[in-house]
């Protein structure tokens, strides 16, 4: 899933009460597993300059690059953080790590080419899903269509939720850029 849908449905499910001590550290969760992606992209594109169909189809399965994503999806060390916070009674930890292993449960399925190591560094093996979110060839046209669906529900029913502005500002935030972010995708699927 992209980035924007994970926190919407993050939220839906683990932040429900719209504080900010809620709030963030759900948002936070849900954005870390893709935080690594924003820089391999930043670093591959701004700084090195290497041309989009480069990015995707060799820089990104550079071994360096996949072990920073990877830390960032690993089941086996997210469950560590968690436990660590369930010991030290920190539900800000607690939301943080089960934030972080819920946008995981909502990757696993979605990835083919570019799955992830859930269980790096224990382990290199991957689940090559036979769908994927973005890529058509694995019906990424058709799950595409039920992302949107699912991030409209759950920006209605999160905006509905929230009385106060800022969980208002947040949906509407997550909601706009999820715009932007698929405008953009399609932009770039059609050159």
């Amino acid at each position: 899933m992209n980035t924007p849908a994970h926190i919407v449905l993050n939220l839906l499910c683990l932040g429900k009460q719209a504080q900010a001590s809620i709030l963030t550290p759900v948002v936070i969760g849900a954005i870390l597993p893709d935080a690594p992606m924003f820089w391999f992209y930043f670093v591959e594109k701004v700084i090195r300059k290497t041309p989009e169909s480069v990015i995707w189809r060799e820089s990104y399965y550079q071994p360096h690059w996949q072990d920073f994503i990877d830390l960032f999806n690993s089941i086996p060390l997210i469950g560590i953080g968690l436990l660590v916070a369930l010991g030290y009674g920190s539900s800000i930890g607690v939301l943080l790590c089960g934030s972080m292993l819920l946008h995981i449960a909502g990757d696993l399925p979605l990835h083919h080419d570019d799955a992830h190591r859930h269980f790096f560094p224990f382990s290199d093996w991957r689940f090559e899903s036979p769908i994927s979110y973005w890529d058509p060839n694995h019906y990424g046209h058709i799950f595409t269509l039920f992302e949107i669906l699912a991030v409209i529900i759950s920006c209605v029913l999160l905006f509905q939720t929230y009385e106060s502005w800022m969980g208002r500002l947040t949906i509407g935030l997550v909601g706009g850029s999820y715009s932007l972010f698929f405008a953009y995708a399609l932009i770039a699927w059609n050159s």
